[in-house]
């Protein structure tokens, strides 16, 4: 590591020394102004729960009542992402709770669009060319669920 490179890690390191002895609890990013400042607030998954629940419920709605594929194995796929896009976004719900909120809510979600969303399209369009992406969502569902052991 060259001079430079040398000098400013001493400074950032006497800085979050400063910062540790000064008794300030403030995150040291915060301190530094990185992410200007913010930290993203777990009560946000709320808002996703929210959002995805109006849909899963919209959308299981339409399965029921007025979704009617030409071939009726589709009507199958259409109620399987209905129940892992309700079940899921109840999981949601309590993504404040965990250790690890972010990490747990994104899995999640992103399992939810990967998984569920797929599974609505390939009904939908009674198509399972479509169908490439929901083993992603399904690993990202089970990822979600392995972060809660740590």
């Amino acid at each position: 590591m060259g001079e430079r490179g040398a000098v400013v890690d001493s400074s950032i390191e006497e800085e979050e020394q400063a910062l540790i002895s000064s008794g300030d609890n403030k995150n040291k990013a915060e301190k530094r102004g990185c992410a200007g400042g913010r930290r993203m607030d777990p009560m946000m998954w709320h808002k996703v729960a929210a959002i995805s629940g109006m849909a899963a419920l919209g959308l299981g709605t339409y399965g029921s009542h007025m979704f009617h594929p030409q071939n009726s194995s589709y009507k199958q796929v259409w109620q399987t992402a209905s129940l892992y896009h309700l079940a899921h976004t109840a999981a949601l719900v309590g993504a404040p709770l965990t250790k690890h909120p972010h990490i747990f809510g994104g899995l999640l979600t992103a399992g939810i669009v990967l998984f569920s969303g797929t599974c609505y399209t390939v009904a939908y369009m009674e198509d399972r060319k479509y169908a490439w992406s929901a083993p992603i969502g399904g690993f990202s569902f089970i990822a979600a669920w392995a972060t809660l052991l740590f």
